[in-house]
């Protein structure tokens, strides 16, 4: 899908594959057994509608009402848990091809991106290929890599200022969606460079040309109209668009490392052939965990991204099945030795995610393998 370097993954034994194969069979038997589609279901069709309420009510509200500060402020704070509910349940399902079995209903559902002033193209290339890829590789997961204060891989360079990033990671974490924004010119002129926008059959100048007109469209409405039609001075608005941002953001950035920077997820690196010791199914066992599994509020907002192991396994599937295909891949797994990482409870996934980036922090550490 992207034109990124070549990495191979290997089985360091049969058992391997065969769990791989095994997995795979196990879970598409059960589909066919319930007669069920891999794709979403009315749930899908009331979530996104759930979710643009949430997002699109307290907005309309904003320019069409006289309210108080403290209102405008409780608007935009559910405008961004909207926002995040939006990209977890929404946008991250059709941009995967997994909410419905039309095309166009994705596409129509993964364009619910611009609505977070974001590129779904820039989205789809680095985390439908690179992450999904090569999930936790240093250089080749672009949600692995180290940014600014935070250090989110053991091969990463070790900076001073990365002792205290357990303090303020999360604070950081609140500035995804506006770093986004602002980045994604230079992502995909990156993209257009490599290849990997012509490997999606897009053409290049026309892209960024989109994506000039669509981020103008999307401040001109979320920021130009309630300059212009709200009650609130300029400067309540520009607090009110960040805090949007900041509570979708931190969500998200939360959600994101809670399932592959916590203390039980490996970060394996490529050998000088550029062959990583494992089968790619089993790499995905390794460096991905679920967390509240039994946690039904926190599974129906984030759009079942609490089972992970499920999703990086089949991405292809609509998260309305997570929790049932689970315990097919658990039993998998557990026949065949596989470590399948679970979290049992949020705050447990929280402190485990604030250990690893305590000891991201301070040190390196290596990886040797699993031999399983």
């Amino acid at each position: 899908m992207t034109a990124i370097p070549r990495i191979r993954y290997k089985a360091a034994h049969a058992a391997q594959r065969d769990f791989a194969t095994a997995v795979r069979r196990n879970v598409l038997a059960y589909f066919k057994e319930k007669q069920l589609p891999t794709t979403g279901d009315a749930r899908m069709v009331l979530k996104a509608l759930v979710m643009l309420a949430l997002y699109l009510v307290p907005f309309v509200l904003v320019i069409t009402l006289p309210m108080s500060p403290w209102w405008g402020l409780a608007c935009a704070v559910t405008i961004g848990f909207g926002m995040a509910g939006l990209g977890m349940c929404v946008m991250h399902d059709g941009a995967h091809g997994s909410a419905s079995k039309h095309a166009w209903v994705n596409d129509l559902m993964g364009a619910t991106m611009y609505l977070m002033g974001s590129s779904l193209l820039t989205w789809r290339i680095q985390h439908n290929g690179e992450h999904h890829t090569h999930t936790n590789v240093d250089t080749m997961d672009s949600d692995l890599m180290s940014r600014g204060l935070l250090r989110f891989s053991e091969h990463a360079p070790l900076k001073r200022v990365n002792r205290f990033q357990h303090f303020h990671a999360f604070f950081f974490y609140g500035f995804l969606t506006i770093t986004k924004f602002v980045k994604d010119f230079a992502t995909l002129a990156r993209f257009n460079r490599n290849g990997s926008t012509m490997a999606l059959k897009a053409d290049p100048t026309h892209e960024m040309v989109r994506l000039v007109v669509l981020k103008t469209i999307y401040i001109s409405v979320f920021l130009g109209l309630p300059l212009v039609l709200s009650s609130f001075a300029w400067w309540q608005v520009l607090i009110g668009f960040f805090v949007e941002h900041f509570v979708a953001s931190v969500i998200l950035g939360t959600v994101f490392q809670l399932a592959h920077i916590v203390e039980e997820t490996h970060q394996p690196i490529p050998d000088e052939h550029g062959v990583i010791a494992n089968d790619w199914a089993v790499h995905e066992m390794l460096t991905t965990a679920n967390f509240a599994k039994g946690n039904r509020l926190l599974t129906w907002f984030t759009g079942g991204l609490n089972y992970q192991i499920e999703h990086h396994l089949f991405p292809n599937v609509c998260h309305v099945h997570y929790k049932t295909i689970a315990p097919i891949v658990q039993r998998t797994a557990q026949e065949f030795g596989v470590p399948y990482n679970h979290i049992p409870t949020l705050f447990a996934a929280l402190t485990s995610h604030v250990r690893r980036m305590k000891v991201l922090g301070v040190h390196s550490s290596g990886y040797e393998g699993w031999a399983g």
